[in-house]
């Protein structure tokens, strides 16, 4: 299970440190990819094989299906944790994300995000000032 808020560090070479509570979760390695909001998402091997299943069986006669799948899944690149607790991201999912310097890695249960520290703090601000409207529509879905 994935979950929190931690702040880490890009290195010069782009390897990210995963916070010492997600690494038993992601021991078999990770898959990180383009994301929704200007984000990455970070997800374990074994919850990107069923996530990616999923979009296999999109209708491909269906323009928003295709392009949705091109995003996520030729955005994909799969990382193995080195022997210090760090991934790569490669440098094209880095500037999709505009990820340079510091990172927020936020755990959402099955899988995390990573997003630039600024783009985070202004995306959440938004969020918060928005939290009862949200958890009403969110009642009405049965939430």
């Amino acid at each position: 299970m994935l979950l929190g808020e931690y702040q880490h560090s890009l290195d010069d070479k782009g390897r990210l440190a995963v916070p010492a509570k997600f690494r038993k979760t992601l021991s078999d390695g990770v898959v990180v990819t383009k994301g929704m909001e200007g984000c990455l998402y970070l997800y374990p091997t074994e919850e990107w094989l069923k996530f990616a299943g999923a979009l296999s069986k999109l209708p491909i006669n269906r323009a928003d299906s295709r392009a949705f799948s091109r995003l996520l899944l030729g955005g994909a690149n799969h990382s193995e944790i080195d022997s210090q607790g760090r991934i790569l991201v490669p440098e094209y999912l880095r500037r999709y994300a505009g990820v340079s310097g510091k990172a927020v890695i936020v755990g959402l249960y099955n899988h995390a995000e990573i997003w630039d520290e600024e783009k985070w703090k202004e995306y959440r601000a938004k969020v918060e000032e928005r939290g009862d409207e949200i958890a009403e529509r969110l009642g009405e879905l049965g939430i």
